[in-house]
């Protein structure tokens, strides 16, 4: 396996697709990393050259990724619960907070659903 950004991705996929194991990475920054690499992007992880792979990690190393990202999202969340913005807000009650509905879905949001004890339906 070939190690980038200190992720092992996968050798039997295309680069392209082996490049978005990385946190941070999705499909339109993979294939611009292998079009400013100068790789072609279908080709397999274990076909590529060592001289290949490094020009790929050259160019991943100037996106932030893994790691940094995921701390700069979690200060940037933080931030926003601290200064009590409504986003802030819906972040500490883990509910959504880019306008989805919650009365009826958002269920992993919310946690397992509670039973109401002494409650039955009414029959008619």
């Amino acid at each position: 396996m070939a190690r980038i950004a200190g992720v092992d991705i996968p050798n039997d996929k295309q680069l392209v697709y082996s490049l978005r194991y990385i946190y941070g990475i999705g499909l339109t920054r993979a294939k611009k990393i292998c079009e400013d690499a100068k790789v072609d992007g279908t080709k397999r992880v274990k076909d590529c050259s060592e001289e290949e792979l490094t020009a790929v990690r050259n160019q991943v190393s100037k996106y932030v990724v893994e790691g940094d990202l995921r701390r700069q999202v979690a200060l940037d969340i933080k931030r926003l619960e601290e200064i009590g913005t409504y986003r802030g807000q819906r972040h500490k009650k883990n509910l959504p907070c880019r306008g989805q509905r919650d009365k009826t879905n958002a269920r992993t949001c919310k946690g397992p659903r509670k039973t109401v004890a002494n409650h039955k339906k009414a029959t008619m």
